[in-house]
């Protein structure tokens, strides 16, 4: 089984620790499962421009095959201006409505303020679910204050929440396997 995480930032790294941190609890959970981070910021995806994905970059198409052979997904994204960043909503406008068919795709979300709490509820969740994907009962919030200096998590509760969502993630997955 493949675990496939996506940070969905082009700065800056607290969202792509957070998917780390999801990917290494997933592999304590269950040491078969095999991981990988797509982070955004090390590819060059184009802008969608209404045509078959073959008429894109390399990188435009690695990071959506890469998406498509996943078998689960777990989804990170900081929190701009009460929404998810413009690259990431990208990303999703390249995949085929039916991408996460099959697939349990989590959520974890970083920011600034605990105001944006609920942008997973009402900005990631409908497109996850448009793109067909099963979305586990919970998702994690990372705020800024519950990284250290390195921008490492170092807040017990959030790893707990992580690696209650990782066990989901995996126990929903092999579920419907």
């Amino acid at each position: 089984m493949k675990l496939v995480g996506v940070s969905g930032s082009l700065v800056g790294s607290k969202t792509a620790k957070a998917v780390n941190e999801m990917l290494a609890a997933a592999k304590l959970a269950d040491a078969t499962i095999e991981t990988e981070l797509i982070d955004l910021k090390e590819y060059d995806v184009e802008f969608v421009k209404g045509t078959a994905l073959s008429d894109y970059n390399e990188d435009t198409i690695t990071v959506v095959k890469k998406i498509l052979a996943a078998d689960l997904l777990i989804i990170g994204s900081p929190v701009y201006q009460a929404s998810i960043p413009g690259a990431l909503k990208n990303l999703f406008d390249h995949l085929p409505v039916d991408a996460f068919q099959g697939k349990v795709t989590g959520i974890i979300m970083t920011a600034g303020t605990d105001k944006h709490f609920l942008v997973a509820e009402h900005q990631l969740k409908p497109i996850l679910s448009y793109l067909k994907g099963l979305i586990p009962s919970t998702a994690v919030f990372v705020h800024n204050d519950d990284f250290n200096v390195e921008n490492d998590i170092s807040s017990k509760e959030v790893k707990a929440r992580i690696n209650n969502l990782a066990n989901e993630l995996i126990k929903l997955q092999k579920a419907i396997s």
